[in-house]
């Protein structure tokens, strides 16, 4: 991937998950509606994609492969995924390298055959893995991921519920995960609740049948036509299966540490993440920061697709006309084709193109949502400037990034990035602005109506919620065993 498209002057993505019950129910095709699902949650993983289904009571089936939804899913395999139950996964890796084996669904027949797809990051994954190794379980990925599943497949508890009710007090870091048996689907989340996890639910209004499901983000459910019903708590453990939707507490009373920067950066605009639009939480950090930060300007334009949100908040507070700066080639969000040594100090124009008639003569806010390595912000300011702006005032609607993320989240080693040991005019005077303001901490909570001891930002403040996290390396990779290759077919 060239430069220009694989490095964005932004976090990586992180995974999505998705899970739904629909035993015997006519025109419900599980292995469609998980696909169509995971296509709406792309956005949170472009690496790898996966799809397991089983009928009630029968074998588990799973097809993933790297690339995007659409490119791993045909008809034809849709129509080959048959069954009652299935669960759905796109990845970007955090532990792992990106490789077929750590592409999800992660497939198990241990003590239990399951399979599983998990959000987030273990920090104590190194250890767990040691113990699991010394016990001779196998593995055939280097994902923390299927550190989880060997727990849950391993485990002499008769039930799925209760296999996860021991093991998940064990686990520390992020983990939103649906797991699938022969005859449920089960999803929980960390008892902090860093990633996000959504219950749903399609409904029939002539039959009153109820298809329960559950996703990373209420988009997925948009797209399916299922209701948002509420968020998965942290620490409880769903199941769906024949019986409907019941709960349980397997870990309770830990402190809530939701990921602020889902608010800012990685959900779709159009989620609800504890109640709230995001594409409205967005536009009220765009307020919030004009009202932070104003400076005499003729335009307000955003970075698409990432700041046009809060690009729109700022314009309206500060009764400045927004237009299109840039026009995005939306084609361009995975390629293998490096542009060769003549096109690539042009690479970025592969994604963005300005508009010297909207931008020429103009003193310009320029709205975007972070700035973590400072890599390509150089680059858009110097196109702006070449296409004839005469002031550039940048304008990010989050605070500084200054700490790596341990919980499921990419943003490079903190010596990577642009704000790290740097004062603000320091990184204006490296991206080449005239002027350059963030959001504060408390203008993000005061748009998205949060307690700050109810979130984690550590990103910002290197405040981390977890005991430990900075001792847990964040990434890393896991020894893998040889083993002989199996079927993606349990029986």
């Amino acid at each position: 991937m060239s430069t220009a498209l694989h490095d964005r002057d932004g976090p990586r993505d992180e995974c999505g998950v998705f899970g739904i019950f629909a035993p015997g129910v006519p025109g419900v095709e599980v292995a469609r509606l998980t696909y169509f699902a995971l296509y709406a949650l792309q956005h949170r993983g472009q690496e790898s994609a996966g799809i397991a289904v089983a009928p009630l009571h029968g074998s588990i089936w799973c097809t993933r492969e790297q690339g995007l939804v659409s490119q791993v899913f045909s008809e034809h395999t849709l129509r080959s995924l048959v069954g009652d139950l299935a669960i759905g996964h796109v990845r970007y890796s955090t532990t792992g390298s990106s490789e077929w084996e750590n592409a999800q669904p992660i497939v198990r027949d241990d003590r239990r055959a399951l399979a599983l797809a998990h959000n987030g990051n273990l920090i104590n994954a190194v250890e767990l893995h040691r113990e699991l190794r010394g016990r001779h379980v196998p593995f055939r990925s280097t994902s923390d991921s299927e550190i989880i599943a060997a727990l849950l497949a391993t485990h002499p508890a008769d039930s799925l519920e209760q296999a996860v009710a021991e093991v998940l007090p064990r686990l520390r870091g992020a983990f939103s995960t649906v797991v699938m048996t022969e005859d449920r689907v089960v999803a929980f989340r960390d008892p902090h609740g860093l990633r996000p996890l959504a219950l749903g639910v399609i409904e029939d209004p002539e039959t009153g049948v109820a298809v329960h499901c559950v996703a990373s983000e209420s988009c997925a459910f948009d797209l399916i036509g299922a209701r948002y019903l509420r968020d998965v708590e942290p620490g409880e453990v769903v199941t769906l299966d024949a019986d409907g939707l019941h709960s349980r507490m397997a870990a309770a009373g830990g402190r809530r540490a939701f990921c602020v920067f889902e608010y800012i950066y990685f959900a779709r605009p159009d989620s609800l993440m504890n109640g709230q639009r995001l594409q409205v939480m967005r536009a009220r950090m765009g307020e919030i920061l004009w009202r932070e930060a104003p400076v005499d300007a003729d335009l307000v334009i955003a970075i698409p697709d990432s700041g046009n949100a809060a690009a729109r908040g700022l314009a309206r507070a500060a009764g400045l006309p927004q237009d299109d700066g840039f026009i995005k080639n939306r084609y361009v969000a995975r390629t293998f084709i490096q542009p060769g040594q003549q096109l690539r100090r042009h690479g970025l124009r592969l994604k963005f193109n300005p508009l010297p008639e909207v931008v020429a003569g103009k003193r310009l806010v320029v709205v975007d949502d972070s700035i973590v390595r400072g890599n390509t912000m150089p680059q858009i300011v110097a196109m702006l400037r070449d296409a004839g702006a005469a002031e550039i005032h940048l304008r990010i609607s989050s605070p500084p990034i200054k700490h790596p993320c341990h919980y499921g989240i990419d943003m490079s080693a903190r010596e990577e990035m642009i704000a790290h040991g740097r004062s603000v005019d320091e990184v204006r005077r490296l991206i080449g602005a005239d002027s350059l303001a963030y959001l504060s901490l408390d203008g993000v909570y005061e748009a998205v109506s949060g307690r700050r001891e109810r979130h984690c930002d550590a990103c910002f403040s290197g405040d981390y919620p977890l005991a430990g996290t900075e001792g847990s390396g964040g990434k890393f990779a896991l020894e893998r065993a040889p083993l002989p290759l199996v079927s993606s077919a349990v029986s």
